[in-house]
């Protein structure tokens, strides 16, 4: 070939580079011309007519509205507009901000999916479309209001910019109407339910649809498919023409009324049992001191109408970590209940309103007398948080009135990031032991956001101040010497790559379990993660791959290593929603201190000794959009000195949208040699949700435990009689399993209902 055929082969090749490159760049710019011209600011007019809410969209206003759409997908496929339509519409009037949505749909002969029609249901289970709302343009707190197509309602707080918890409620309308072709709702939310400075005259919004019959997530603004849809990062701004009304005073009253019968049988053969019948009566309120800051307040509270935990088989040598549901104490959970890490947490408000009954050695519940949280926005960028709660005094069971209080001041730096001081005091009332007086702690944390979101993590320091237990100080320990805690965690997150550093220490002295929770002491614990996801664009079976791994190392203060847990796996997630992965595990342990592996009367490993195991786990989750839907998780192989087969399952049948069926089931067989105690555990729990309309909901849960040979009963009707207005009926048993021969057993009616004042 001479210099002229290979110059003539490079210009072909150049022409067909350049034809080709040209002709994808021509197809991005086509595919994405509408969203490059509604790339603008979303301009909101006021209404001069009432909106009546009815889904129908005739109003005036709607035809002449701005509107929102051209959106993109999140998932799976975030360059790729939404294979349905969105259009969204807003105004406002002297009380309301209202937002109309029309959610097309090529596909009406498929259902929608629906896991029941119980107010705040889960995003990820439900064909939904979402409101995000930031009204102080910080990019992380903000609300959301959402609606699925059989008109269930869903609202809840933003915090760490794209978190969600669901369990703040509030009053809000909205209206539904599914039609042919499409289905369309109108959302009137109150300017009093939510906070935003005075006179404001722009939000940061995104509108968000949860298309789960498609498989699809999408934005008006695009959310790379790295991260939720949620994230307030790629929020825009939706001005509106003329600065909002002042909300003007915000007072909520929310007061309740309640009886329990309750029936204590004791053992079998006991002569009697213990019957006791209460009435209580108080209230919450919720008080706008200023449009962004809000004081709650809870008087005599009950919480007879919270769900019972989510038993689980202990195989822990530590105390086990268990969520708190409590309403009060849930709101504003980012300021109060996120410092530190999971395992280690200067506050936990579990700790409030539990005692010990020295007349019969019992953690038994102790009342709550009240509990007053002032928590918001002061100024741009600060916001505060202050928590305090009484528990009370029952002098004929030993137990004393304890004094809560946790006090939080936060400042905003660095665009999205923010640095946080905290301050928590455990006081007991009335006559006590030194050693009873007082638990105290101060910290400072640091959490790193970036503009993009690919960095993330936190900074902390957390000290305690207590008073010397007996002996301590008879044994010369130095309780304030090691009484902190420190740790740091940074994650990296693009499309394709999530990377997370993690190190922590907790001093020996480091003793807060009366306010706070941590699980051991006196260790170093650094854990590196590596997760890889690769797409597979145009895969009908496959949407992405990739592996995964993980690196725990804990030593003791002298530097001796006592646990390392080393995982490495394969993750795969499937267009129809199905997942699935497999790895191998390889563990160490080291016993600091005597333990029965089976949590059980058997015999115990000595101190000192070391283990080595190693085995394989993996998980598979079926097509959720499916009535009939399942997901299994276990592993096998190494335990200790010995081996174990742990499986969990879930089987759910929906009848959607009126509820569901599901049985939850969790088993271990545990193989020591001889003399050591092996064991079988099996943990059974069905489950039925029924919700006969948007305002009567049922559910009754059961949980067969045999390593605590107990079995549990929970049953809950709760009728939404008014907007945030409740009458609750909730009857709870333990039995023996077997004969079924019951322990204990209540009864409990409460009725609440919210005033706007």
């Amino acid at each position: 070939m001479n210099k002229m055929d290979i110059a003539a082969c490079q210009d072909s090749w150049s022409v067909r580079y350049l034809c080709t490159h040209m002709h994808q760049r021509l197809l991005f710019i086509l595919l994405f011309l509408p969203h490059l011209l509604n790339a603008q600011t979303l301009h909101v007019a006021p209404t001069d007519s009432a909106v009546h809410l009815d889904g129908l969209l005739t109003e005036g206003i709607w035809q002449r509205a701005a509107v929102a759409t051209g959106f993109i997908q999140n998932f799976p496929n975030d360059t790729a507009p939404a294979y349905n339509d969105t259009q969204v519409r807003m105004t406002f009037d002297a009380t309301h901000l209202y937002v109309s949505v029309v959610c097309f749909d090529k596909n009406p002969e498929k259902r929608f999916i629906a896991s029941s029609l119980k107010r705040d249901f889960e995003w990820d289970q439900n064909d939904n479309f979402t409101v995000y709302l930031d009204p102080f343009g910080d990019r992380i707190n903000g609300f959301t209001f959402n609606v699925t197509p059989y008109g269930v309602e869903r609202e809840g707080q933003m915090f760490n910019g794209e978190r969600v918890a669901s369990e703040w409620d509030n009053k809000w309308r909205s209206a539904v109407k599914v039609l042919p072709d499409r289905w369309q709702a109108e959302m009137a939310i109150p300017f009093k339910s939510f906070r935003y400075r005075k006179g404001a005259a722009w939000f940061l919004m995104n509108f968000a649809r949860h298309d789960l019959k498609n498989n699809q997530r999408s934005n008006w603004r695009r959310v790379p498919i790295a991260y939720r849809p949620s994230a307030l990062a790629f929020a825009d701004t939706v001005r509106f023409s003329r600065p909002l009304p002042d909300p003007g005073p915000n007072v909520s009253l929310i007061p309740y009324v309640s009886s329990r019968y309750s029936d204590d049988l004791g053992d079998p053969g006991d002569l009697g049992g213990k019957r006791t019948f209460k009435q209580g009566i108080g209230f919450d309120a919720k008080i706008g001191v200023t449009p962004s800051l809000n004081l709650d307040l809870t008087v005599n509270p009950d919480f007879s109408n919270v769900e019972a935990d989510q038993q689980v088989t202990n195989l822990s040598r530590f105390e086990i970590f268990y969520p708190e549901r409590r309403q009060f104490f849930i709101e504003n959970q980012d300021l109060f209940a996120s410092f530190g890490f999971e395992q280690n947490r200067p506050f936990f408000s579990r700790r409030i309103g539990i005692s010990y009954d020295t007349t019969t050695s019992v953690i038994v519940q102790n009342p709550l007398l009240y509990g007053a949280r002032l928590s918001g926005k002061i100024g741009k960028d600060w916001r505060v948080g202050l928590l305090n709660t009484q528990t009370a005094s029952q002098p004929d069971k030993g137990i004393t009135g304890q004094n809560y209080t946790m006090a939080v001041l936060q400042r905003q730096i660095f665009g999205r990031s923010n640095i946080s001081a905290i301050l928590v005091n455990r006081q007991g009332i009335g006559a006590l032991p030194d050693s009873m007086r007082y638990t105290r702690l101060a910290g400072l944390e640091y959490k790193l956001q970036t503009d993009d979101n690919r960095w993330s993590g936190k900074l902390f320091y957390t000290r305690a101040f207590r008073a010397a237990q007996p002996g301590e100080a008879r044994n010369g320990v130095d309780i304030d010497q090691d009484a902190y805690t420190h740790g740091a965690t940074l994650s990296y997150t693009s499309r394709n790559l999530t990377l997370t550093w993690t190190h922590e220490y907790v001093g020996q002295q480091y003793k807060i379990n009366d306010v706070g929770f941590v699980n051991r002491r006196g260790f170093w614990r650094v854990l590196p993660e590596l997760e890889t996801t690769f797409y597979v664009p145009g895969n009908r079976k496959l949407i992405s791959h990739g592996p995964f791994t993980d690196l725990m190392l804990i030593r003791n203060k002298d530097g001796r290593l006592t646990d390392r847990e080393w995982n490495v796996g394969y993750n795969l997630q499937f267009r129809s929603t199905a997942e699935g992965g497999l790895g191998y595990y390889a563990y160490y342990t080291y016993l600091f201190f005597p333990y029965d592996p089976t949590n059980s009367d058997g015999r115990e490993l000595p101190e000192g000794s070391g283990f080595a195991t190693r085995g394989c786990f993996g998980y598979f989750n079926t097509d959720k959009r499916k009535l009939l839907n399942a997901s299994v998780e276990g592993y096998a192989g190494g335990y200790f000195n010995g081996q174990n087969t742990s499986f969990t399952a879930q089987l759910q049948y929906r009848f959607q949208p009126y509820g569901a069926l599901s049985v939850y089931s969790e088993y271990n067989n545990i193989r020591l040699p001889e003399p050591y105690k092996s064991a079988q555990y099996l943990l059974v729990g069905p489950r039925l949700d029924v919700t006969f309309s948007r305002k009567l909901f049922w559910s009754t849960t059961v949980q067969v435990n045999s390593q605590t040979d107990n079995t549990l009963l929970n049953t809950r009707l709760q009728w939404r009689y008014a907007p945030v207005s409740d009458l609750f009926v909730v009857y709870q048993e333990n039995y023996f399993p077997g004969s079924l021969t019951s322990k204990n057993r209540a009864l409990v009616l409460k009725l609440s209902y919210w005033f706007n004042v």
